[in-house]
């Protein structure tokens, strides 16, 4: 057995500890001390209701742990039986009497604000006056003013829910029966235990192994279950190892795991989720506060570890009495943190990293965003490339589109594309630049990082883009506009500023064992609002990381690895290169390809086709003129409207440009048929080397250029997906990829440049907060504390208002239809315009010298004889030559992968 892993922090790491840890494992939380009855509380009513309470939580309260919920008409029902229990006898564990389907006043409305369910009503069940008592709560001195911090009870339901082996009777600790909050009027740096802020974890001396971060916005209560209840099972399967040498030792494997929920503000989050986590025992309504002694909070804090978890279809998952069974969830330790107000994903990132991150210590953080589903033991998969590897600073994995029942969404063409989109990705583009150890972008939807590697200057860099960091020179609203879209790829500057850290030689990687689902955009304005910030964002950061290459010179990578690097850096380059002329490329190839099809050639006696040698020429300009006039809509629709605003418009450009190029295609298909009319073997002359490259790639080769057209743009795709085991998207997917592609930069990347002054994520930020209760700080006459008198909800109270939340929880998801809003900065609309005018101008630059008759003067040649087949030529040998390299890339990876897993660690 091998002693567990002390992990130590390089000297310009933060500081990880700003007090002594406890000494021994006794547990001393500070909450559990401050809110003591014997010595805090002022109770000002009798506790008989109390009594009642207590009868929840014995052994005998009815509670039947194998009765899963369904979704029904509102009411609660057992999945095994068709009707409901007598009496009102269920989950609950009592005998109360549960409403009829008519009874309106029983249930909450799911779409109420969250706002509006947070304030406890003081009107009892029969519209009388209920009074409740009263408990005062000592505060805990920090370095900078008081923190409020407590333990509330959870209802019965799921304190019995928990299975008896985990709970540590000895060490007395309350994660199983106390939900923690606290109320926390700091910015995330000062989140320290110096400060008097500290985490569970922490209070019970454990190492945090695993910490797994889930972003949240306001997306609703299926995609946040989806997401959630993944990641739950994922730490099962961690927890069920047998045989591991890391997770069996020590302490329980669950206790070196933490899942981190970061809510973007409470204003936008969805009320199902809430109530959602108020099902699994870490929310409750009514305990937050709006401020403490005057101070504003800027976050909300809960803490509990439940067994409990929502499946996306909306049923309760519990454990069985079974305790062998393998099915069953582990305790999970969840750290659910609700921002006062929407400061955006970057911000959430800063609570993650530096608040919580400096406590915990992690050794490997995990980002997830919600939404996405991370597919069984992946989780397990990132872990273990980190646990295998020393050097690996961050890592991802393959994330792939969800496609819904049987595949059905794959009827939508922008669906199919998409999934095409990031499967070809994840067969060729990450297996070569985790060849290369710089994956450029690790996608915050689902990645890791080590903790130690990427703290320092990689977070102070990618914190630069957090928008409540508005003073300094560096701060992002004295940036230009340039870096403000740099950092709408903010995980690309992540990783570059990982890879190039200073003495350091940490490298990236991609995983191919771990696998998640997200949804993706399923409309053109979705579509385009998404990537108009990944476009411009990506854009931008690969400028960046070309400008700051020489940073690398400082990292302490080996020289074998900087060869690599520098291949990389002109590989990236060729990609951009390629990328700003792509619609000149475009262009050009449609209308070559209709001229040399089209137009009769009467020395070769070929003919106009398709449809003679009159209409084909006179067909073909219409076509380029209609190819023409929706290039310059796009123009226009994307400098004056929005994608809301303009749906019918693009979805019939997507619909135009779609069809043109299935004509090129059918022309391209029909012009291969026409060259190979003539054997091979016939064209090719093997008389000498020379020779015989000069008749197959030569100036008058025909053959060689067809073979490795078609070998580049189809072959190595099937090769390679086939190899990869994942090739159903060749036949599914890549149809509609090949007909939309030109859409990708006709109408994508034309919105995206128009667009370039808008640097919101679609999601505007607000600094404003509906009211709150306010802690107001009182002296305690007998010791001179400072404490927070508020009410104290009687056990029976909570597991009546959960009863209500669970019905809520479990009801079906009303959709509703939330009207986008975008403001414009004038000042920045000057960039702008200056962007697409060298766009523009470059590209038809390129057109004009291609295409010209204009310079014969010069003694260039004529154009369309000699300049354009000398420009297909050379894209089509660039375009094979950069194919190849993925390919060779890609062969690299799936060998080294296979081989070290023979050899890994687990």
């Amino acid at each position: 057995m091998e002693a567990p892993r002390s992990w130590n922090n390089s000297a310009e790491d933060y500081p990880m500890n700003d007090l002594n840890q406890h000494p021994n494992n006794s547990v001393t939380d500070p909450a559990t001390q401050l809110t003591n009855t014997d010595h805090i509380s002022d109770v000002h009513q009798s506790n008989d209701a109390h009594d009642v309470g207590e009868s929840l939580l014995s052994g005998h309260s009815g509670y039947n742990p194998e009765a899963p919920y369904v979704t029904g008409t509102g009411q609660v029902r057992y999945q095994n039986s068709p009707t409901r229990p007598a009496n009102g006898e269920d989950f609950f564990g009592d005998q109360r009497n549960l409403p009829g389907d008519d009874d309106q006043n029983f249930y909450t409305n799911p779409n109420d604000s969250f706002v509006a369910q947070e304030m406890p009503s003081a009107i009892g069940a029969h519209g009388a006056l209920r009074r409740r008592a009263t408990r005062k709560i000592k505060l805990i001195q920090g370095g900078q003013g008081s923190v409020l911090s407590a333990n509330y009870p959870v209802p019965s339901a799921i304190k019995n829910a928990v299975q008896p082996q985990y709970i540590d009777v000895e060490n007395g600790t309350n994660e199983f029966s106390e939900m923690r909050y606290t109320a926390v009027t700091c910015d995330p740096n000062d989140f320290t235990l110096m400060n008097g802020y500290t985490l569970r974890p922490h209070i019970y001396n454990r190492h945090t192994e695993l910490l797994i971060a889930i972003t949240y916005y306001n997306e609703d209560k299926i995609l946040f279950a989806r997401t959630l209840h993944g990641v739950m099972k994922n730490v099962r399967d961690i927890v069920n190892l047998k045989k591991s040498r890391f997770w069996t030792q020590g302490s329980a494997a669950w206790e070196k795991i933490v899942v981190c929920l970061v809510f973007d503000g409470f204003e936008k989050a969805d009320a199902g989720v809430l109530d959602l986590l108020t099902t699994v025992g870490v929310y409750q309504d009514g305990v937050l506060k709006q401020d403490v002694d005057g101070k504003e909070t800027t976050a909300h804090v809960f803490e509990f570890t439940t067994q409990l978890s929502i499946t996306p279809d909306l049923q309760l998952a519990r454990p069985s009495p079974n305790a062998d069974d393998s099915d069953n969830l582990p305790p999970v330790q969840l750290l659910f943190c609700l921002k006062q107000k929407n400061t955006k994903k970057i911000n959430s990132h800063r609570w993650l990293f530096n608040a919580f991150g400096r406590i915990l210590n992690p050794e490997v953080t995990i980002l997830i965003d919600a939404g996405t589903k991370p597919g069984p033991r992946s989780l397990l998969a990132l872990w273990e490339a980190f646990y295998n590897d020393k050097n690996l600073g961050g890592a991802c994995g393959e994330i792939h589109a969800m496609l819904g029942p049987r595949n059905s969404k794959l009827l939508n063409p922008l669906v199919a594309v998409q999934n095409f989109e990031y499967k070809i990705s994840n067969v060729l583009d990450k297996p070569l630049e985790s060849s290369f150890g710089y994956v450029t972008v690790l996608p915050g939807a689902f990645s890791a990082y080590r903790f130690r590697a990427i703290m320092g200057r990689p977070l102070e860099q990618y914190f630069h883009g957090d928008h409540t960091l508005l003073s300094g020179k560096k701060s992002i609203n004295n940036m230009n506009i340039f870096k403000k879209n740099m950092f709408l790829a903010e995980d690309r500057i992540l990783c570059f500023e990982l890879v190039v850290k200073e003495g350091q030689n940490w490298h990236l990687s991609y995983v191919k064992a771990a696998k998640g689902e997200t949804d993706v955009p399923e409309g053109p304005a979705e579509f385009l609002s998404q990537r108009r910030r990944w476009l411009n964002g990506s854009f931008a950061a690969s400028l960046y990381s070309l400008i700051h290459f020489g940073r690398m010179y400082k990292s302490g990578h080996s020289l074998i690895r900087m060869i690599i690097f520098h291949f990389q850096l002109l590989y990236n380059i060729a990609n951009v290169v390629f990328s700003w002329f792509s619609l000149s490329s475009y262009w050009l190839t449609t209308t070559v390809i209709m001229d040399l099809v089209g137009t009769p050639v009467v020395a070769s006696e070929y003919h106009g086709w398709p449809f003679g040698d009159t209409a084909s020429p006179i067909f073909n300009h219409i076509i380029q003129y209609i190819y023409l006039a929706f290039v310059i809509i796009q123009f226009i629709v994307a400098l004056g409207n929005r994608p809301k605003g303009s749906q019918v418009t693009y979805l019939v450009s997507f619909v135009v440009f779609g069809f043109i190029q299935l004509y090129v295609i059918i022309l391209s298909f029909y012009l291969v048929y026409r060259a190979l009319r003539t054997p091979i073997g016939d064209q090719i002359d093997t008389s000498s080397g020379a020779a015989f490259f000069e008749s197959m790639f030569g100036g008058t080769g025909v053959a060689g250029v067809i073979l490795l057209a078609l070998i580049t743009i189809y072959g190595l795709n099937y090769l390679a997906s086939f190899l990869y085991l994942d090739p159903w998207h060749m036949f599914h997917s890549f149809p509609q990829y090949i007909i939309l592609a030109s859409t990708y930069i006709n109408i994508l990347m034309v919105y995206a440049f128009n667009n370039w002054h808008d640097v919101s994520w679609g999601t505007k930020g607000s600094d404003q907060s509906e009211k709150l209760p306010s802690a107001n700080v009182i002296k305690d006459l007998k010791s001179g504390h400072e404490m927070v008198e508020e009410e104290e909800m009687q056990q029976v109270d909570i597991d009546q208002k959960f009863q209500e939340t669970v019905l809520r929880t479990l009801s079906p998801v009303a959709v509703e239809v939330v009207v986008e809003t975008k403001e414009v900065d004038d000042t920045y609309k000057s960039f702008r315009t200056r962007l697409v005018v060298s766009w523009i101008l470059s590209n038809m630059l390129v057109v004009w010298i291609v295409t010209s008759d204009d310079f014969a003067f010069l003694g260039v040649g004529e154009a369309s004889t000699t300049r354009t087949p000398i420009y297909f030529r050379f894209l089509l040998y660039a375009t094979a030559f950069l194919s190849i390299i993925r390919f060779v890339g890609f062969l690299w990876f799936i060998g080294r992968t296979n081989i070290m897993y023979c050899f890994a660690k687990r």
